[in-house]
């Protein structure tokens, strides 16, 4: 199988390329990303501008999209910026994938997801999984973790403070309010597009655990 990683550089998408090159069942991964990544004998990791992303790539055909891109309201600045990154590249991404003949899309996305969210970056989730969900992939699926544990590149503050508060009360919290750790996150995306089950999915945060 041939996969499209879009996101390697972020937290979970390093689990995904990880798992990825390593596992026997995937022949070749296509990341683009906007700087460069390792070498691999079985990636190909174009640096794109993804305002401008090249519509006849070869790399675009393949069999999988897992999706991993995001970034934060403090980083994005704007909410104008925001939506252009967790929306915006990731359904430009899908468009051009689908339309070199990939079947397949798997999303990282948000437990709280819903197009209809008074909650921004809820609002903004939701609204990338309807759209998706418009362009009829013979395979779709949305994973939506709640708190992700690992180590990121840029401290957030905020976050970090909340996983450390869940770390202690986890073992007496619902499932569904638990860390999700993003080697799980990870292996759950690269399952679902190896497998490619016929329809749309939702794997929620209790799974993920």
């Amino acid at each position: 199988m041939k996969l499209i990683l879009i996101g390697a550089t972020g937290l979970v998408g390093r689990h995904v390329l990880a798992l990825a090159l390593a596992d026997a069942r995937v022949s070749a991964v296509a990341a683009p990303a906007r700087k460069a990544l390792p070498a691999h004998a079985k990636l190909e990791a174009p640096v794109v501008d993804f305002d401008r992303l090249p519509a006849q790539a070869p790399w675009w055909q393949a069999d999988a999209v897992i999706c991993t891109l995001g970034t934060t309201m403090k980083v994005a600045g704007t909410r104008q910026v925001f939506r252009r990154v967790d929306h915006d590249y990731p359904l430009a991404v899908a468009r051009l994938a689908l339309a070199a003949g990939t079947r397949t899309y798997v999303l990282n996305s948000a437990a709280g997801a819903n197009a209809a969210s008074r909650v921004f970056y809820n609002r903004v989730k939701g609204e990338l999984e309807r759209d998706l969900e418009a362009l009829c992939f013979a395979s779709l699926t949305h994973v939506r973790p709640g708190l992700i544990g690992g180590e990121r590149d840029e401290a957030r503050a905020g976050e970090g403070a909340a996983l450390r508060v869940l770390r202690v009360l986890g073992p007496v919290l619902p499932a569904r309010w638990r860390i999700n750790p993003a080697p799980r996150i990870a292996s759950a995306l690269l399952e679902a597009a190896l497998a490619a089950a016929p329809g749309l999915h939702v794997v929620t945060s209790e799974r993920l655990l």
